[in-house]
């Protein structure tokens, strides 16, 4: 039996809606999945966040939450442009300087993009004013839909699969380079929108919800979403096939989690140590 009989050959179109011909050379070519699947994720925060004030579990009322939203959509487009250009495709951008302004070839970066949240959040933090522990703590709470959208989409760009592979729902990939071989692969995008989505997602909304974590040691939840992250790249990233070269063994995305595991540990340990601080005063001054 072929192995087109066997397996589903990827034939998803990373266009919405294509323009036409005369248009395509000069920009973006169309509406791309990509790109819906930020705004469906900017979208879901802002849902999320007006949710949690409703709840009276934020402070932030409908023109804050617009505030911070505009601090974090600028933190995660441009940290996660700048980090694939300098985590990935280091090599490219030193001959291509450009390319970080070519967004529609598409080329982001998830731990790029939690820098330029963190950076963004301290930012709005010092604007406002405030500390920047329950700020990150809403903030990780709205994060991981855009996650797992981003990781649908690229399914549907047909780019970033997994190894190969003879399970049953293996996905033969046009552009992998043993296509023509038939040789399946992992659907890993989707494994990654389950893990890093949907299970980042669900242990998030449980902690935040059913705990009083975030006001009693805030920053704990910023931390513990980090590790969870963490440790959910690392499991599907032993699916994936590697986008660049190893380092150590390890895929990049693999190592470049653990510096976010150690410094969501860091966090955790810093916020505890700030509230136990803060309750050894308040007491104190009983």
């Amino acid at each position: 039996m072929p192995a087109e009989a066997q397996y589903w050959v990827h034939d998803l179109s990373p266009f919405l809606y294509e323009f036409p011909e005369g248009f395509r050379d000069w920009g973006p070519g169309g509406i791309r999945w990509y790109g819906i699947s930020y705004l469906c994720g900017f979208v879901a925060a802002g849902m999320l966040l007006r949710l949690f004030w409703k709840k009276n579990r934020s402070p932030y009322e409908p023109e804050q939450i617009l505030n911070l939203l505009t601090f974090q959509v600028l933190g995660v487009l441009l940290g996660g442009r700048v980090g694939h250009a300098f985590l990935y495709n280091w090599p490219k951008l030193i001959e291509d300087p450009l390319m970080l302004f070519r967004v529609w070839e598409g080329g982001m970066s998830s731990h790029g993009g939690f820098i330029g949240v963190c950076i963004a959040t301290l930012w709005y933090a010092r604007v406002s004013k405030q500390s920047p522990f329950p700020i990150g703590d809403l903030i990780v709470c709205v994060v991981p839909p855009g996650l797992c959208f981003g990781r649908i989409a690229n399914f549907i760009n047909g780019e970033l699969w997994g190894r190969p592979t003879e399970v049953s729902w293996g996905v033969l990939f046009p552009h992998a380079p043993d296509f023509a071989e038939g040789i399946a692969r992992h659907p890993s995008q989707l494994y990654a929108a389950a893990l890093e989505g949907l299970l980042t997602f669900t242990y998030i909304q449980w902690r935040f919800w059913k705990t009083n974590i975030s006001t009693r040691v805030p920053g704990r939840l910023s931390g513990e979403f980090l590790v969870v992250y963490a440790f959910a790249r690392i499991a599907d990233e032993f699916f994936r096939e590697p986008d660049a070269s190893l380092i150590l063994g390890m895929s990049r995305g693999q190592f470049y989690s653990l510096f976010l595991a150690a410094g969501g540990i860091a966090l955790i340990m810093l916020a505890e140590k700030i509230a136990s601080r803060i309750t050894v005063t308040g007491e104190s001054k009983d």
